[in-house]
C-alpha cells in the first residue's frame, strides 16, 4: 500500500491495511477490497507462483499465515522489486542483459524470503554457511562474463534466496549490486590510468560506453569524461 487505506476479507482474518504496509494473499485465496476512510487508495500488487517461490526458496509448500505485514525489511524488498519492474517495462534498462536480469533475480529471491520469513506457515531450511569470500573471488574472476545467480547458489549449496541473503550480510550488498560496484570501481581506475573510455568500459565487463556513462551518472554523479579530465590535471 503506498497511499490511503484498504479493507477486505481473507481466509486468514480481516485485512485493514494503511500506506507502508504489505497485504498478503495465498494462491486460490479470493480478494476483494474497498477503500478504508475516504482517502483514495493506491497500491502495486505482484503475484508468484508456488513453483517460482519453491524455485527461489529451495523448499515448496509454504504458505503466509498473515493477511497484513509491517516489516521493513519486506516492504524495502517489495519496493525494490518494483523499482527493477518500472526500469524494465520503460525499456531503458535493456541494454544491462545478462547483470542487470541477475540483479532483478535478487530482489525478487529476497522478497520471497522475507515474506516466508515475517509470515511463513513454517521456517526455512537452515544451511551450513559456506565462507562468501568463494562467491566473491568468482564474481571477480569472471568480471567480463559473470555465473548467473543459480550458478553461484548451486555451487554453493545454497537456495538463491539464502545466497542473496548472506552475501548481503557479509559484503553489505547482494551478489549482483555488489559486482556492479566492482566494474564501476575497476572503470575509475583504468580511466584514471590512461585507458580510453570505450576500452575501459568492455574491460570493465560493461556492455558499452554509454552503459558506463548511465550508470557512473546514476552511482557517482558525474560522467566518465569528467572523471577523465578531473585525473589528467588542470594543465594537461
Amino acid at each position: 500500500m503506498d497511499q490511503g487505506g484498504h479493507r477486505s476479507a481473507s481466509g486468514r482474518g480481516p485485512v485493514e491495511a494503511l500506506d507502508g504496509q504489505v497485504v498478503t494473499s495465498n494462491p486460490g485465496e479470493v480478494h476483494d477490497g474497498a477503500p478504508l476512510g475516504h482517502l483514495p487508495r493506491r497500491w502495486r500488487m505482484v503475484h508468484l507462483s508456488p513453483r517460482a517461490m519453491a524455485s527461489l526458496l529451495g523448499s515448496c509448500g509454504h504458505e503466509l499465515t498473515r493477511p497484513v505485514l509491517q516489516d521493513p525489511r519486506v516492504y524495502q524488498a517489495l519496493a525494490d522489486f518494483m523499482q527493477h519492474w518500472s526500469t524494465a517495462c520503460s525499456g531503458s534498462e535493456r541494454h544491462l542483459q545478462p547483470l542487470w536480469t541477475d540483479a532483478f533475480e535478487e530482489t525478487i529471491a529476497l522478497l520471497s524470503g522475507e515474506l516466508v520469513r515475517v509470515a511463513g506457515n513454517r521456517p526455512l531450511p537452515q544451511q551450513d554457511r559456506p565462507p562468501m569470500s568463494r562467491v566473491r573471488e568468482c564474481l571477480l574472476d569472471r568480471l567480463q562474463d559473470p555465473p548467473s545467480l543459480s550458478e553461484l547458489a548451486d555451487d554453493s549449496g545454497l537456495s538463491r534466496y539464502q545466497l542473496v541473503r548472506q552475501f548481503s550480510k557479509a559484503h553489505g550488498l547482494p551478489p549482483f549490486a555488489w559486482l556492479q560496484q566492482q566494474r564501476l570501481q575497476q572503470a575509475q581506475r583504468l580511466i584514471a590510468s590512461g585507458m580510453a573510455l570505450g576500452e575501459a568500459a568492455c574491460t570493465s565487463g560493461f556492455s558499452d560506453q554509454s552503459h558506463l556513462n548511465r550508470l557512473f551518472v546514476r552511482c557517482l554523479g558525474f560522467t566518465p569524461g569528467q572523471w577523465q579530465r578531473a585525473c589528467r590535471g588542470p594543465l594537461q
